[in-house]
C-alpha cells in the first residue's frame, strides 16, 4: 500500500521524531539511532536506514538485544546485523477535528501508578501488543472498572510534534461487545484534539476487525510501515 502523504512525514518515521522532541527523556542513542529506555518500551528508531545509522544503534544495544525497527520499508540488512522478523502495521490518522462526539465517557478513570498491577493483568490476558512496565508513564491512559477490577482500556504511547498514538486498546474477554472500546478511543482522541494534537494508531497488518473498527471511529489508513526486528550478530 502506497503512502498517501509525503515520505518525508513526521508519521513516516514516528520514533525518531519522538525520541528526538516530546519524549526525548526517555530516549538512549547517539547519531543516528535512538531507542526508547527497555522499561517503557522496545521501539528504536533511526535517522536513516544506512549501515552508520546501524552502526550507531549497535553501540547503544545490550549484548544479545534485538532491536525492533519502525521503519517506512525495509532497509538492506547492513553487515553484522541478523534478521528476525518483519511485521506489517497498518498506520490510521483519526479525524481532525474528531468526527465523532465524546459521549458517555463519566466513568472513565484516569489510571496511576496505584493500578499498575491491574494494568499488566489486563495485558497478560488480552495480549493488545508491546507493552513494558513502565509504559503507562508515556502519556494518559484511561480505563472502565466493574466491580474494582480494570476490565479495559487504552493509552497513548508515542508523542511527537502535533501527534499522539493511542495505543495498548484492549478488553477483557467477558467484557467485550459492549463498545468499551470504542468510548475508551473517542475520549483520548478528543483530549489529543483539545490540546491541537492529531491522534494517530498502528494495527497489525494481519488484522482487518480492528481497522474496521477504527475506521468507524474516524480513522483512516495513511500508510504502511514495517516493524523490523533485528539484532547485531554476537
Amino acid at each position: 500500500m502506497a503512502s498517501i502523504m509525503n515520505m518525508q512525514h513526521l508519521l513516516d518515521n514516528p520514533v525518531w521524531h519522538a525520541l528526538n522532541g516530546p519524549q526525548a527523556a526517555w530516549a538512549i542513542g547517539r547519531g543516528q539511532a535512538r531507542r526508547y529506555r527497555g522499561e517503557y518500551a522496545p521501539f528504536a528508531a533511526l535517522e536513516t536506514g544506512s549501515s552508520e545509522a546501524y552502526a550507531d544503534l549497535a553501540a547503544d544495544l545490550p549484548p544479545g538485544a534485538e532491536a525492533r525497527l519502525m521503519r517506512p520499508a525495509p532497509d538492506p540488512l547492513p553487515p553484522g546485523w541478523e534478521h528476525l522478523e518483519d511485521l506489517t502495521l497498518v498506520q490510521m490518522l483519526a479525524a481532525d477535528p474528531p468526527s465523532m462526539p465524546d459521549t458517555g465517557a463519566d466513568d472513565l478513570v484516569e489510571l496511576d501508578r496505584d493500578d499498575d498491577a491491574q494494568i499488566q493483568e489486563l495485558v497478560a490476558s488480552t495480549q493488545p501488543g508491546p507493552f513494558a512496565a513502565r509504559t503507562p508513564e508515556l502519556g494518559t491512559y484511561l480505563g472502565v472498572r466493574e466491580h474494582g477490577r480494570l476490565i479495559a482500556m487504552a493509552g497513548e504511547r508515542i508523542r511527537l510534534p502535533g501527534y499522539v498514538e493511542i495505543s495498548a486498546v484492549c478488553t477483557a474477554p467477558q467484557a467485550r461487545g459492549r463498545g468499551l472500546a470504542a468510548r475508551l478511543v473517542r475520549a483520548l482522541q478528543s483530549r489529543a484534539a483539545a490540546r491541537g494534537e492529531q491522534a494517530f494508531l498502528h494495527v497489525r497488518g494481519n488484522n482487518p476487525m480492528a481497522q474496521a473498527l477504527y475506521e468507524r471511529l474516524g480513522f483512516s489508513v495513511r500508510t504502511e510501515l514495517k516493524i523490523l526486528r533485528r539484532r547485531p550478530a554476537a
